[in-house]
């Protein structure tokens, strides 16, 4: 889809501070995504403008590829639809929930879960059971991208390491222990060098 003409679903910035603003990881999700996912709470902005609106918190899945104690890496290529993350590494998988999916007429949790469902399997394939858990918020409001985002952790904890790439932007695909990322930190995005921080608690 052209971004420049996607629409995205958001929220506003207000709902967040009056539920509990925090900078970096939240591991109390259920606090949020009560109100987040509730109907009438969250709707679609046009992709061109929710960018470089930070009265609103665009809601991206950020899902963690995990087998064990090892988590799948890989490297943002050109193709990447954000730009300014390209080059960077990354621990997560997911994007922009849009409404192209005429399917997903409610956007409530079983709405969510669906579109993040669809979201990674766009990206990559995943040829082994997992099970999903919702273990975390982040929030990043000292950098431009985070500004304008809001993510919500999740962990695919994965029977075996079998992943593949489904989109040209994703390079470089391993899994990697806890201390091999931590010696890539630099090169990792913001929101993964936050996760690898706290990759641990995330993983329990």
């Amino acid at each position: 889809m052209n971004p420049s003409r996607e629409n995205i679903l958001v929220v506003k910035r207000s709902l967040l501070d009056a539920l509990g603003a925090f900078q970096g990881l939240n591991f109390e999700p259920e606090r949020y995504l009560g109100a987040l996912l509730s109907r009438g709470n969250n709707f679609f902005l046009p992709r061109a403008v929710a960018e470089h609106d930070p009265t609103h918190k665009q809601i991206i899945p950020y899902a963690i590829i995990a087998h064990r104690d090892r988590v799948l890496h890989y490297i943002r290529g050109k193709k990447a639809g954000e730009q300014r993350l390209v080059a960077k590494g990354s621990i997560g998988i997911g994007g922009h929930m849009n409404d192209s999916d005429e399917s997903l007429f409610a956007w409530d949790e079983e709405a969510y879960r669906a579109g993040v469902e669809r979201e990674v399997n766009e990206e990559i394939r995943i040829e082994t059971p997992f099970d999903d858990r919702i273990v975390a918020l982040l929030n990043d409001d000292s950098t431009e991208v985070g500004r304008v985002h809001l993510g919500v952790v999740h962990v695919f904890n994965l029977d075996e390491p079998k992943v593949e790439k489904r989109e040209a932007m994703i390079t470089n695909l391993e899994f990697l222990s806890r201390q091999e990322l931590l010696k890539r930190r630099d090169t990792l995005e913001t929101w993964s060098q936050l996760c690898v921080d706290q990759l641990d608690k995330l993983l329990v």
